[in-house]
């Protein structure tokens, strides 16, 4: 197991202990994770703080070559408006947990030259699809249905 996946998969564990969505985020700079997040919608009333938007606020300030060199890891395939960020900021890499329960807009960030790995790892899978099963309204609200 790739040990900031399995970062990323602490952190969805630890929104989902806190009553959240559970997905999870890290942003590694050579070889080293600057931020942690995880989806805190529910946590905080939020109508922006998926993980991604989590992991990259708890970054702090960054250069724009920080995030030239950096990887975001994600338990889950990023969204639009996650997506929009990582282009935003020009983070060149995605390492994404799996992209079955929900697929973000995967193909519109390789073809602006993001390098998109996704690991289809079963525990990113198990929990998403136990809490989708368990929250489906939950969700919906969550990816906007």
């Amino acid at each position: 197991m790739d040990k900031f996946l399995q970062a990323a998969i602490d952190e969805a564990k630890k929104g989902l202990d806190n009553g959240g969505i559970p997905i999870g985020s890290v942003l590694v700079i050579d070889g080293r994770i600057v931020g942690r997040g995880h989806n805190q919608r529910i946590q905080k009333g939020s109508a922006v703080l998926h993980a991604e938007m989590d992991c990259l606020e708890n970054s702090g300030r960054l250069t724009a070559s920080d995030y030239r060199r950096a990887t975001l890891y994600s338990t889950l395939s990023p969204c639009d408006m996650c997506s929009g960020a990582i282009l935003l900021y020009g983070v060149p890499k995605v390492v994404v947990g799996e992209n079955q329960t929900f697929c973000g807009p995967e193909e519109y960030l390789q073809s602006r030259g993001v390098e998109l790995v996704v690991h289809n790892d079963p525990e990113c899978r198990q929990i998403m699809e136990s809490f989708i099963q368990k929250n489906p309204k939950l969700w919906n609200e969550d990816i906007g249905e």
